[in-house]
């Protein structure tokens, strides 16, 4: 019998640490952590971002986060805090324990995503053409 998607994410967050909201911006003064932001273009042109962070698509993230791949970005390092956030924290749970097997070593997701950062009242900020 095959799992469902949400067994999966349930299973993912047992596996990686799930940070609050308060844990993620706090994290966010220290200027160390690489904060990834999963969703789609679509999505972050309708609810924004979170100041500060990567735009990776969830589909590109591995090839991005790997060292070894041709499509590697700098802006990902394994020996680097990573936290990764998507709308409501499923992708970004099962992402997390991705980059784990990836051999990244401090790597956490933000619980709840995105949905959870707006309904704390943090800000969230939109590009050059993102509605505002």
């Amino acid at each position: 019998m095959s799992d469902s998607v949400k067994q999966l994410v349930a299973r993912a967050r047992d596996q990686v640490r799930n940070l609050s909201v308060a844990e993620v911006a706090e994290a966010l003064e220290t200027g160390t952590v690489t904060l990834v932001d999963l969703r789609e273009p679509d999505e972050v042109q309708r609810e924004g971002t979170i100041p500060e962070a990567v735009r990776a698509p969830r589909g590109m993230l591995e090839f991005w986060a790997d060292p070894g791949s041709p499509y590697h970005r700098a802006e990902f390092d394994p020996s680097a805090p990573t936290i990764l956030y998507c709308a409501s924290g499923g992708r970004s749970a099962l992402a997390a324990s991705t980059l784990q097997a990836l051999g990244y070593t401090d790597v956490s997701h933000l619980d709840g995503g995105l949905a959870a950062w707006k309904a704390d009242g943090r800000p969230v900020t939109f590009q050059a053409g993102d509605p505002s």
